[in-house]
């Protein structure tokens, strides 16, 4: 069986491209999911210089593509589910390099698109009064009791 699911934060913003002959469209990222590292283990990684993250190549296809790069960006959290797909091809010096990529068929966005939005300093968000006044007053009853023979099914 070849699944895979992955959260991280995406490197760069996707980059969408268009197939010639279908126009289907296809975006590829890069996503940085933490490896399993926490407190000593991760401050001993990091002093010795050792990555504490992979960056997995993202690919997506049709609908999903085009939705990654409209809502996406560098910084975004999102969690991808697919499969692993592996590849080569020979550089023009005759090189031969492999290449290793998830096919993403899932994508869902994490967190909140917009981090300004968020309460600055610690201040919690206040709605504008009038937004409560649109409310029945608490005395008033809302709901009333309805009869079985007025119900349809």
């Amino acid at each position: 069986m070849n699944s895979v699911v992955l959260i991280g934060r995406l490197t760069r913003d996707p980059e969408l491209r268009f197939i010639p002959s279908t126009g289907m469209a296809v975006a590829k990222f890069t996503l940085a999911v933490d490896r399993d590292l926490y407190g000593e283990r991760k401050q001993q990684a990091i002093s010795q210089g050792k990555p504490t993250a992979d960056f997995i190549n993202i690919t997506v296809f049709g609908k999903i593509a085009e939705n990654c790069a409209n809502y996406l960006s560098k910084g975004r959290q999102c969690a991808v589910q697919g499969r692993i797909s592996t590849g080569s091809y020979t550089t023009q010096t005759g090189e031969k390099r492999y290449t290793t990529e998830v096919i993403a068929d899932k994508v869902e966005f994490i967190g909140s698109r917009d981090q300004s939005s968020s309460p600055q300093q610690g201040k919690p968000v206040q709605p504008d009064s009038s937004f409560f006044n649109d409310f029945p007053d608490e005395d008033n009853d809302i709901f009333q009791p309805v009869d079985d023979e007025d119900i349809p099914f």
